[in-house]
């Protein structure tokens, strides 16, 4: 059992450190319950789950760690009412913080998906619709009002003028 706790540990290690400013920063994690799947490649966490390694931390009832066919870390979901993310860049100010209901990050590609009441924070700049995704490395946003199994959701932005 033990093992297994180290294997699902180090599953997440590979994905928050991608984006955490400090790779070598212990992955700290609390749920109520951890369910390991070494053949299909996943590890899911689940009741208040919380992660965190430096800068970074990711939050919801349910967070689902997935690797690829090549056994590297390519998804990892967060869900529940208010699923949230959190990373504070090395070369910004305040963290880029983000909630939906489903938080789906992708490693290889350093996207964040924002789905269902998605809102994004970035510095002083808010974005909320049903669906956001943010690009860590370029700082992109893109939003749409469409949700897949429900009403969509307009999009509304504030950005706040360059002091």
């Amino acid at each position: 059992m033990k093992a297994l706790v180290r294997t699902a540990l180090f599953a997440l290690a590979v994905p928050l450190s991608a984006a955490a400013q400090n790779s070598q920063a212990p992955v700290e994690v609390e749920a109520d319950r951890l369910d390991l799947d070494q053949r299909a490649g996943t590890a899911v966490y689940s009741g208040n789950v919380d992660i965190r390694q430096g800068n970074m931390q990711l939050r919801g009832e349910r967070v689902e760690i997935q690797r690829n066919e090549a056994g590297e870390l390519s998804l990892v979901t967060a869900t529940g009412e208010r699923a949230y993310l959190r990373n504070q860049l090395e070369n910004e100010e305040t963290p880029m913080e983000g909630w939906g209901r489903r938080v789906i990050y992708h490693v290889a590609e350093r996207r964040v998906e924002l789905i269902d009441q998605a809102e994004l924070t970035q510095g002083r700049d808010q974005f909320n619709g049903g669906r956001l995704e943010y690009f860590i490395d370029r700082g992109v946003v893109q939003a749409r009002s469409d949700v897949s199994g429900s009403e969509p959701q307009r999009i509304r932005m504030t950005l706040q003028p360059a002091q």
